[in-house]
């Protein structure tokens, strides 16, 4: 059966569902929230994975079903398999999978085998969302495949680090190095700029004998400009739908989540993106971060993550398209509109755009990229149509969003005095 979106020409199968699949407990997740209200909105019957009844997911107006299964991602895949296999008999018919973080983006591509029979999802060589998700791995294919990235060391001991901090030049980035170990046995927690060598070798004495990160080239925030790109490949990597952005803050500033971002053309940076993605062969969604260097005039890719980015709502085609609508589209045997990206469409992540944007205006960091003003606003959790993901939210944010700005302040305390 096909259903007309009403504000879009778009036909959509609502006999197939779709099953946003999460992996970790991070219950204020509104890109699981923007997925459900966009295929939704098509009539497509959505499914979420939730880790309890009331989250902003299991709460909008769209969601068919909720099926409530808290996980770590210390779990064994064998374990994480069986348990998608019963959602799926649950559901009844094939359902398509709409993974939010890497860990879920992996196990689906390792494990497709015996995912195939009851859900659809882009089909890729299986190692190669781990290749892309893991720090290390996306180095050497930017390397194999000449695309621009910042300079990176993989520590494979504490001497090694000692070394290093004899002669690197500060501040640099430390990131975890793979996906599934973040969660496991985490090295840092997110990006973590480090101010000098004695608070490098510091940080070192918890990493183990085998430590886990990358320690990465700096890219100076007054000399650089972050982008993102979103996009969808088919199986033959050929993008249906490709967008450009800037992003104007972050959270934590400058190494977070994106808070509040642009639609801007960059034919450059999407020729660069398709290339790179027929060279690897990846097929499906992604979310790349670029940032551009003023210093040397490129591009240097950041991350790539291998499945819908929590800010896909920025990017909306003239024609109704955005990046999870095309999957489902495209697997489900539709075609997929063309169509152009508005310029100038604003996205808004209410809970954390406000301390985002009191700490940028004291880092005297700009975005010249960004527009004066908006074209149109995409507000991640506030729907007229969809309320009670955005209440749900407020209710569950204030402790912990307290908790948490108490702690970055603790951090960078406690970071300024050992730097000193």
């Amino acid at each position: 059966m096909l259903v007309a979106s009403r504000s879009t020409p778009i036909a959509a199968d609502r006999s197939v569902p779709g099953l946003i699949v999460k992996i970790g407990d991070y219950p204020l997740h509104h890109g699981g929230v923007g997925a459900i209200r966009s295929l939704g909105r098509l009539g497509v019957p959505m499914y979420a994975i939730t880790e309890d009844r009331w989250t902003p997911a299991a709460v909008s107006r769209y969601l068919r079903g909720g099926f409530v299964w808290r996980t770590t991602g210390t779990e064994q895949p064998a374990e994480l398999v069986e348990g998608l296999l019963r959602i799926g008999r649950e559901i009844g018919r094939p359902a398509v999978l709409i993974p939010t973080d890497e860990e879920a983006a992996v196990l689906i591509a390792e494990h497709s085998a015996e995912l195939s029979g009851s859900f659809l999802f882009p089909r890729v060589e299986p190692e190669l969302p781990r290749r892309l998700a893991s720090k290390q791995g996306l180095h050497e294919l930017c390397v194999e495949h000449g695309v621009p990235s910042p300079e990176a060391l993989f520590p494979a001991s504490f001497e090694e680090i000692e070394e290093f901090a004899e002669r690197v030049r500060f501040p640099l980035v430390a990131k975890n190095r793979e996906a599934f170990e973040r969660r496991r046995k985490p090295a840092v927690h997110g990006t973590t700029r480090i101010h000098g060598p004695r608070e490098l070798l510091r940080l070192a004495q918890d990493w183990g004998p085998s430590p886990g990160v990358i320690l990465q080239e700096y890219l100076p925030r007054e000399q650089a400009e972050d982008w993102i790109v979103h996009a969808y490949f088919d199986a033959e990597s050929t993008p249906l739908a490709m967008f450009t952005g800037v992003k104007v803050r972050s959270w934590p500033p400058h190494a977070g989540m994106t808070a509040n971002a642009y639609v801007v053309d960059n034919p450059e940076l999407a020729d660069m993106t398709a290339q790179f993605i027929k060279q690897i062969g990846f097929s499906g969604i992604i979310d790349l971060d670029w940032r551009f260097d003023r210093r040397d005039g490129r591009y240097k890719l950041l991350d790539f993550n291998p499945r819908m980015g929590a800010q896909f709502r920025l990017f909306e085609s003239e024609s109704g398209v955005d990046v999870v609508r095309a999957q489902h589209l495209d697997l489900t045997g539709r075609r997929v509109p063309e169509g152009e990206q508005p310029a100038g469409r604003r996205f808004v992540v209410e809970n954390i755009d406000l301390p985002a944007l009191a700490a940028y205006r004291r880092s005297g960091y700009t975005t010249p990229h960004a527009p004066a003003r908006p074209s149109s606003t995409e507000l991640a959790w506030v729907a007229r149509d969809d309320m009670k993901p955005f209440f749900t939210m407020l209710a569950r944010f204030v402790r912990p969003g307290v908790r948490h700005l108490w702690q970055m302040w603790r951090s960078r305390r406690a970071a300024a005095s050992v730097a000193e």
